[in-house]
C-alpha cells in the first residue's frame, strides 16, 4: 500500500532591493508599466518565504525531509544569495531577468531543485508584501 504524501513547510525572511525595468522599452513605457517600482534608485521589500516540501514519510526517520537540512539549503542557496542585496546589480540571475516577485520565486525554486532530492516536490510561496504573494509551481 502506497503511503500518503505529507507537506512540511519552512518559513524564512530576507530583505532585498530591486528595480522593475525592461531594457527593451523606453523610459516612458517602463514608468507607465512599472510606476514607482521603476525608480532608478531602486526600492526594497521585506520578503517572507515559505518553502514547502511534499513527499512520503521515511519509515526510518519519520521525516519527509529533515528540517535542519531544509533550513541549511534555504540559508545557503537563497538567503545568503538574496538577503540585503540589490537584486538587479548583485544577483547574477537578475542581471538579465526582471526581478519581479514571480521571477524571484522561480529562481528560488530552481536553486532549491538542484539540492533537494528529486523524489520530493517543492512549492514556493513568496510574499513581497503582506497582501501580495506568488506561489510556484501552482
Amino acid at each position: 500500500m502506497k503511503q500518503a504524501k505529507v507537506a512540511i513547510t519552512r518559513k524564512e525572511h530576507f530583505n532585498a532591493a530591486h528595480r522593475l525595468h525592461n531594457t527593451k522599452w523606453s523610459e516612458a513605457k517602463n514608468k507607465e508599466v512599472f510606476g514607482k517600482c521603476n525608480n532608478p534608485n531602486f526600492h526594497g521589500h521585506n520578503y517572507e518565504l515559505e518553502v514547502t516540501i511534499v513527499g512520503e514519510v521515511d519509515e526510518n526517520t519519520g521525516y519527509v525531509i529533515d528540517t535542519k537540512v531544509l533550513s541549511n539549503h534555504i540559508q545557503k542557496e537563497i538567503i545568503d544569495c538574496l538577503d540585503h542585496k540589490n537584486l538587479n546589480k548583485e544577483v547574477e540571475e537578475f542581471k538579465t531577468l526582471n526581478p519581479t516577485v514571480e521571477n524571484i520565486a522561480i529562481v528560488i525554486y530552481n536553486k532549491l531543485r538542484l539540492v533537494i532530492n528529486n523524489h520530493l516536490e517543492i512549492k514556493i510561496k513568496l510574499y513581497e508584501t503582506p497582501r501580495n504573494f506568488v506561489e510556484y509551481p501552482c
